[in-house]
């Protein structure tokens, strides 16, 4: 998937520009964009709120032009007016993805059983759970990372997190209960993850970005077990690639659900949703 953070930035900032008091806001960016940070006055906005001190502000600076993801160096990503805590190692969730919770809600908006299943940081069922009327929220991931960041994130909305592949990771006395399965899959194809920008490539996990020969291979997966977990007209719904779209419309189809693509032009997202009958 590819990231929504710009392009790797190269090396360090000019210690000078860091010298005496606090750094000024036109330092920062000057260091940022200096660095090739695309969004500089935005990222320097967030690194003086993020540090209390000189010394903590050059080393936030230092992180970023160093190219370490904007999330990772203050520690959480805006999703749907939510700060998620982000943590080495875990996918970033992006803006895109929040087009996909929204037709989740446009779809269910009553869902009382949510299920996150490729889960990364807890997103988009932190996401799900602020905008519906308590609904019991269960994630999953393969990568104990993001189980680990996913359960502090769903902490406060009683969110369990399991740790295991796709559905081997859930609980059985889910299965015909499941109202709004959101699965964001990876789906870069593994020819193709090279070509990802560093942000993503050098510090985020495979696992989470590498769909397979087509990068439909997890795709699959979901959609062929997803009928046995959802409850009557509950859905699934997994982000996908413009190019990957109609070969993922084929397969929720071929699984015995009615689908249909939601695209999104304004943040380039493409979901398809898939309904139990």
């Amino acid at each position: 998937m590819p990231p929504t953070v710009p392009a790797s930035p190269s090396p360090s900032p000019d210690s000078s520009l860091f010298s005496g008091p606090f750094p000024s806001r036109d330092s920062v960016v000057a260091a940022l964009r200096a660095a090739g940070c695309v969004f500089a006055e935005d990222e320097a906005a967030l690194l003086l709120d993020a540090a209390r001190t000189p010394a903590e502000l050059t080393t936030l600076v230092e992180r970023r032009v160093s190219g370490l993801p904007l999330e990772l160096v203050v520690g959480w990503a805006g999703f749907r007016g939510l700060r998620i805590a982000v943590a080495p190692g875990v996918f970033v969730p992006r803006r895109r993805t929040e087009f996909l919770v929204s037709e989740a809600l446009a779809h269910a908006p009553h869902a009382g059983v949510v299920v996150d299943l490729c889960c990364g940081s807890g997103a988009v069922g932190l996401a799900l759970a602020a905008a519906l009327d308590r609904p019991e929220v269960h994630a999953a991931d393969v990568d104990p990372a993001a189980v680990r960041c996913a359960r502090g994130n769903l902490a406060d909305v009683g969110g369990r997190v399991y740790a295991g592949d796709l559905f081997d990771a859930l609980p059985d006395a889910l299965r015909g209960r499941v109202d709004i399965l959101a699965a964001n899959v990876p789906y870069v194809p593994t020819g193709e993850v090279a070509l990802l920008p560093a942000e993503a490539r050098d510090h985020e996990p495979l696992v989470a970005l590498d769909g397979g020969g087509d990068g439909l291979d997890v795709l699959r997966r979901v959609a062929a077990g997803a009928p046995g977990w959802l409850a009557p007209g509950g859905c699934l719904l997994v982000e996908t690639s413009e190019r990957q779209a109609a070969d993922a419309v084929d397969t929720f189809t071929r699984a015995g659900l009615r689908t249909r693509l939601a695209v999104c032009e304004d943040l380039y997202a493409h979901v398809v949703i898939g309904v139990k009958g």
